[in-house]
């Protein structure tokens, strides 16, 4: 795993057939994807993998070997290790789960997909779970053929016994049904047993016989009853006990009045009661082989993805009315007003992460030089300026309207070990405004869609400079190359336009830069293209 917390559209816990699955539809769909697998198949101890139509008699690990090189083929990232816990995000910090894993690692995901199986808890038999998956048996469709023609004992825990010993029947004609815990079968049930040639054995089952690596018998107190096979029926319990700390609980499987076991709920694509989170395999299908698991980690696969999908197009129709392209708060027509709190946390809540992470270049060439002090970083988002500047030394104040943005900011400075010089404050800068004096004030790209009052927004951060501190503005200078129309409603001032917007008294400052710039930008189709930026760096000499 990675030192640093990594973000993810979807963290794949299992690494199975469910879970390879639910990776290879998702990665397909280029979607980021981790899948963290525990390394403990439930299937491991069988020599084979049956009834998977095109890999019919592979071995369990060969299987798994293959399927995480198909998605990681796909730009998918397997690794071995325990998720530990899992939290659901606060509002504030974005929208998914932070996972804790057992080398003392985070991973943040958008959306989860928990393929963790069950846990088969056999009957206490001596020297039975050692043999379970060999000729300790619990699914003829998965080993009957194997086993045909062979003395069959089925193991009787409770009443579906009888069930279990007819299906055995069809693979072999010498079928031993031992009574050993499960009540009376009734009058019905004999005449089954005996109209389909199968012996019925009362008496607890004490032990097995072993010889040279096989099995050679059942025993019951001091008799052996010959068999080569013995059918059991575990009890499934799905391994679910990570999502308790999400409010996910597990049901109780019901057949026939009795319990087999528990399981996760969910509808047919996987999704639980819990949003954002999906099951597939055996932890919610307890009776699922391994190519129908296969079948579920793709369906979910399929429904994470659309559901990512919904979310991008209602962030994209938002942002198409806050341009101006529709009724909105600011557009012709008047219309429902589009709270901008709301925009910016749906647009980063959004994305595992929006921005780079590293700082602004033209902050880094302005700022490299200047002593650190106390430093006021506006419209922060995600905080890799604010972070850059402390590790700098500098004491920050970074402010921004986007709570979703603050908490990942403050996640990015504790990782740098920088925290505890970064005070982070939320701010709808049309409304309200950082108090206190600074040595620098940066506006990096001060740019929003939604009638942003950027003229009285950096009137603002003038004010707010020291004696001796600077202001340092970047913004775009039109907009970029491949936009046919550009940003409705979006300001793109020149850079004297922005020098004149500061309305800044004569005597008091003394200009250090005012010029455009161009820098060169990936364009949507992948090309690169040059566009125009333009930067101010004003110095205050005295109030």
């Amino acid at each position: 795993m990675r030192e640093r917390t990594e973000h993810y559209d979807t963290v794949v816990i299992g690494g199975g057939a469910a879970g390879l699955g639910g990776a290879l539809a998702l990665a397909r769909a280029r979607r980021s994807v981790l899948v963290i697998d525990g390394g403990e198949p439930r299937n491991a101890p069988a020599a084979h993998v049956h009834t998977y139509l095109g890999r019919e008699g592979t071995p369990p690990a060969e299987l798994l070997a293959l399927g995480r090189a198909e998605v990681e083929s796909y730009g998918a990232t397997v690794v071995t290790g325990n998720v530990t816990a899992v939290r659901r995000l606060p509002a504030r910090e974005g929208d998914g789960f932070l996972l804790a894993c057992e080398d003392g690692t985070e991973v943040v995901a958008r959306r989860l997909l928990v393929a963790t199986g069950l846990v088969d808890e056999k009957p206490d038999v001596p020297g039975l779970a050692e043999r379970f998956g060999q000729d300790v048996l619990h699914c003829p469709y998965c080993h009957g053929w194997e086993v045909r023609d062979t003395p069959v004992g089925v193991l009787a825990t409770g009443p579906l016994a009888v069930h279990q010993a007819l299906l055995w029947r069809q693979w072999s004609d010498d079928v031993t049904l031992f009574t050993h815990t499960a009540a009376d079968f009734g009058d019905e049930a004999y005449e089954q047993l005996a109209a389909c040639g199968i012996t019925v054995v009362d008496g607890e089952v004490t032990g097995l016989e072993v010889t040279d690596g096989r099995l050679t018998g059942v025993r019951l107190g001091d008799r052996v009853v010959p068999r080569a096979t013995l059918a059991v029926a575990p009890r499934f319990t799905a391994r679910s006990a990570l999502l308790t700390g999400l409010g996910l609980k597990s049901a109780e499987q019901v057949v026939a009045g009795h319990v087999v076991g528990t399981y996760v709920p969910s509808d047919a694509t996987g999704a639980t009661d819990v949003p954002g989170v999906w099951v597939a395999g055996n932890v919610t299908s307890l009776a699922e082989q391994v190519i129908g698991a296969a079948a579920a980690g793709v369906r979910a696969g399929a429904a994470i993805n659309a559901d990512l999908v919904a979310v991008r197009t209602s962030q994209a129709v938002a942002a198409r009315r806050a341009a101006g392209t529709h009724p909105g708060p600011h557009a012709p027509g008047g219309g429902e007003a589009l709270d901008m709190r709301e925009f910016w946390d749906e647009r980063y809540a959004g994305s595992g992460r929006v921005w780079s992470g590293e700082p602004n270049a033209e902050l880094v060439r302005e700022a490299g030089d200047l002593p650190p002090g106390r430093a006021l970083d506006l419209a922060c988002g995600e905080g890799g300026d604010a972070v850059w500047l402390a590790g700098r030394g500098w004491h920050v104040t970074a402010a921004d309207i986007s709570r979703v943005a603050l908490g990942r900011a403050a996640e990015h400075a504790a990782r740098a070990g920088v925290g505890d010089l970064i005070d982070w404050q939320w701010h709808d800068l049309a409304d309200t405004f950082p108090e206190g004096e600074y040595d620098l004030v940066s506006a990096q790209f001060l740019h929003s869609t939604g009638g942003l009052p950027r003229e009285d927004i950096l009137r603002s951060a003038a004010a707010a400079v020291a004696p001796g501190g600077v202001l340092l503005v970047t913004g775009h200078s039109g907009g970029a190359p491949w936009e046919e129309h550009g940003h409705p409603g979006v300001v793109l001032p020149t850079p004297a336009e922005v020098l004149a917007e500061l309305r800044l008294a004569d005597g008091a400052w003394s200009v250090e830069r005012c010029e455009d710039h161009e820098r060169l930008q990936t364009a949507p189709d992948g090309t690169r293209m040059a566009r125009t930026d333009n930067t101010v760096r004003v110095r205050r000499v005295t109030k």
